[in-house]
């Protein structure tokens, strides 16, 4: 392990030292105006976690973009901006604050914003209306602008003829998540949740639309796919060209031939990292700063106890939260925390635990939860710790209810000629069941059933009173709004889910007032993740199974779980990992009610 660390180290070195050149030319390095490039083709990630020997600069991630665009709007020298999509895909939320953000550009600074994508979607649609004073695509571009729909995957059937059972239960009406494993479709009450919040988020979309192009253009936007040249003669497009064209546009309408990157290009030329920042970011550090700034916390993915997981995805875990955290807390130069939540939840027993933690945080300093594309269940469980929430139109919030059960393998089994035998080592009734309770071989009986019922019920009162002590409002109110129900942010206003509408500029705005520290205080992302020698040696706690865990990672070997989970389709996979605790020996979920993809 020493000799696979020295030779990590080296790789990590040769890396870290890569120079690339500037996107600007010397008429920029002289003084000159430039078009400023915002570069979305590649994301725009939470965290800053990149591979395994190479972690993404902080700079481009979604915290470093929003700190990008504060910057644009103070720089003199950019004459017009220029935004490269390409086939870049977002959610809806971040669609929603990247739009609005470039409009707000637009209207303080008054420079035009030319922009390019090589493929059109719902979501990339509301940006270019929104950001652009002209928009570009490429001739060969498909412009897929075909109305919102979720689509909700149902398996008992598929189950049944595997004779595989799924025994779940559910606290709370629209706590429909087991649907999908228990039913053939969804029941009145998970239809009515879902229209309700797609509803709302095609009025958010289809309104700011209409607004921001100032006229309706509403049936075109539902009325797609459209070739490059019918989306221009609908008015969803300006021009058909390729991106050296409309940058190309772009300068000619900022008088100036030179280009420089704001975000996602290449990096201004220089020495590349120095050696400390390099042993540092090898020692488990990261570049910060003993200045008073504001702490941008990133929690993605679905919640777990343990700090790998199952099924190869470690999201939110625990240990991780709980280490940082705790950093947080005691760093007196942090003055306030963002608190940044894309999350359907997990485990329940994960999400009361960094919940407590979130909240002995507020006292010492004030706490803004801003929630990405949802803050769903066990997400909104950690959102409820802070101060103030704030959420995008069209996040969804809520799901506040509890699932929990098995899946029992036994038919199945026996199909095929295996047969196994629960021998208990108590004679009282029922103590076979309850000994093997948890166990994929053994349905639950009646009595068993029940208890585990109860136990349910017990954590969604604790779950009611968690948010009602976070949000301080009477128990009885959030029960009303909860029963495992999912919102979109703007419905979730109006119940007293969220407190103000926007994104993480927003959330950042108001973490400034309540530390009272102005524009110029520096943002710092923190991050959860494992450092570089904790991945290698499993950490405070390694053993055997996370430094097994750890080679695999850094070798390229995936672990039976990763291949399982590669093998399911990216957008659904953060959904099949809030299920990764009941693998673990948990039986009680905070978890969206639905493997839900938004198109």
């Amino acid at each position: 392990m020493k000799r696979l660390a020295l030779a990590a180290f080296g790789l990590f070195l040769a890396a870290g030292c890569d120079k690339h050149a500037s996107t600007s030319g010397d008429g920029a390095k002289a003084g000159g105006k430039y078009v400023l490039e915002f570069d979305l083709s590649s994301g725009a990630p939470e965290t800053a976690t990149g591979s395994f020997l190479v972690p993404t600069a902080a700079s481009r991630t979604y915290t470093g973009l929003i700190r990008a665009f504060e910057r644009a709007a103070s720089d003199s020298r950019a004459s017009a901006l220029f935004l490269k999509l390409g086939d870049a895909s977002m959610g809806w939320a971040h669609a929603e604050e990247i739009g609005y953000a470039f409009s707000r550009l637009r209207e303080k600074t008054g420079k035009p914003v030319v922009c390019h994508a090589t493929a059109v979607d719902n979501r990339t649609a509301w940006v270019l209306a929104r950001a652009c004073t002209k928009t570009w695509v490429s001739p060969a571009s498909d412009v897929d602008t075909v109305g919102i729909a979720g689509q909700v995957v149902y398996l008992k059937s598929a189950l049944d003829k595997l004779k595989i059972t799924a025994d779940f239960l559910h606290m709370g009406r629209y706590k429909s998540a087991s649907e999908t494993l228990t039913q053939d479709g969804p029941s009145d009450e998970a239809r009515e949740s879902l229209t309700a919040v797609l509803s709302s988020m095609r009025k958010s979309w289809i309104d700011g639309e209409n607004a921001a192009r100032k006229r309706d253009v509403g049936k075109a936007l539902e009325d797609g796919p459209w070739s490059p040249e019918d989306a221009r003669t609908e008015g969803l497009i300006d021009a058909v060209g390729y991106e050296s064209e409309a940058r190309a546009d772009a300068q000619t309408l900022g008088k100036t031939t030179e280009t420089e990157s704001a975000f996602g290009g290449k990096r201004k030329q220089g020495p590349g990292f120095e050696a400390a920042e390099l042993l540092r970011l090898v020692a488990g550090g990261e570049p910060g700063t003993k200045k008073p700034h504001i702490a941008v916390l990133a929690a993605e993915g679905s919640i777990a106890m343990g700090k790998a997981g199952s099924f190869g995805e470690s999201g939110i875990t625990e240990t991780g939260m709980r280490r940082a955290i705790k950093k947080l807390t005691e760093d007196d130069s942090v003055k306030a925390v963002v608190l940044r939540i894309d999350s359907p939840g997990g485990s329940a027993l994960a999400s009361d635990l960094i919940w407590h933690d979130l909240m002995e945080l507020r006292k010492k300093k004030p706490l803004v939860a801003s929630v990405g594309d949802m803050a769903a269940s066990g997400g909104y469980y950690l959102a409820c710790a802070a101060n103030v929430i704030v959420a995008p139109e069209t996040s969804i919030v809520g799901s506040i209810g509890v699932l929990g059960g098995k899946i029992v393998v036994s038919g199945a089994l026996e199909d095929v000629g295996v047969h196994s035998e629960t021998f208990p080592a108590s004679s009282a009734d029922g103590a076979g069941p309850r000994a093997a309770y948890l166990s994929a071989l053994t349905p639950w009986d009646d009595a068993t059933r029940e208890k585990v019922r109860r136990e349910m019920s017990s954590v969604y009162e604790l779950f009611l009173k968690r948010v009602a002590e976070g949000r301080g409002l009477p128990v009885e109110l959030i029960r009303a709004v909860a029963e495992g129900r999912i919102w979109s942010g703007i419905q979730g206003q109006r119940i007293r889910l969220v407190d103000e509408l926007g994104g993480l500029g927003k959330a950042l705005d108001v973490a400034r007032k309540r530390a009272n520290l102005d524009a110029e205080a520096p943002i710092v992302l923190a991050g959860v993740s494992e450092t570089f020698l904790e991945s290698l040696f499993g950490g405070d706690d390694g053993d055997d199974a996370n430094e097994s865990r750890a080679l695999s990672r850094f070798t390229g070997a995936a672990t039976p779980e990763a291949r399982f989970l590669d093998a399911v389709a990216e957008p659904v996979r953060k959904f099949v990992a809030t299920l990764a605790p009941l693998a673990d020996g948990e039986t009680t979920l905070v978890a969206l009610p639905f493997g839900l993809v938004i198109r």
